[in-house]
């Protein structure tokens, strides 16, 4: 085969390939559906989805004395610390806390009011529902109306002993969920 035939087969090949990637049909990402969660951490009609990311972190929590009742101790919620990413792996931002803040990488950020809770298995930290606060500066965050917490793995309280004698003292664990945000339409 000489170099014209040669041109001619892969331009001939290169066509045909166009043709069958152009003709086939476009495949959108499903949209994310609440269906399948409990009704207390759904948003409520008339709110559309405008941002998924996944969260891995840490949470700390602290030994602490339980309130009204002395001498007995409990781990407590100290705070989140954990890496946003989009669905395709890319960094969009941070979750910290306290408060409970949503920090986005193009310097837009919010907090939020816990509206409700749901089991979400053992060894998981629960569902959530979170009414969002105005954001800060513009951006991504502007506008968001709610947040849910979904497809929670890990982050429960430290199962070591926490008394008299360990008070005050912090353990870390790591955890992952889902954050969903959703604007009114």
């Amino acid at each position: 085969m000489n170099r014209t035939e040669l041109a001619a087969v892969c331009a001939c090949a290169a066509g045909l390939l166009f043709t069958a990637c152009s003709s086939a049909p476009m495949v959108a990402a499903p949209m994310y559906s609440q269906a399948a969660l409990p009704a207390a951490v759904q948003v409520p009609a008339g709110h559309r989805v405008v941002l998924e990311s996944v969260g891995a972190g840490d949470i700390t929590y602290e030994c602490r004395e339980k309130a009204n009742a002395a001498g007995q101790y409990e781990w407590v919620f100290a705070g989140p610390m954990a890496d946003l990413k989009d669905r395709q792996g890319r960094s969009i931002g941070r979750y910290y806390g306290p408060p409970a803040t949503w920090a986005a990488s193009d310097g837009s950020a919010l907090t939020g009011t816990q509206l409700a809770v749901a089991p979400a298995g053992d060894g998981n930290i629960p569902l959530q529902l979170v009414k969002a606060n105005p954001a800060t500066g513009q951006g991504v965050m502007s506008g968001i109306s709610h947040i849910q917490r979904v497809a929670t793995r890990g982050g429960v309280a430290p199962t070591s002993a926490c008394d008299a004698g360990t008070k005050g003292r912090r353990e870390v664990v790591k955890y992952q969920a889902d954050y969903i945000f959703w604007k009114a339409m």
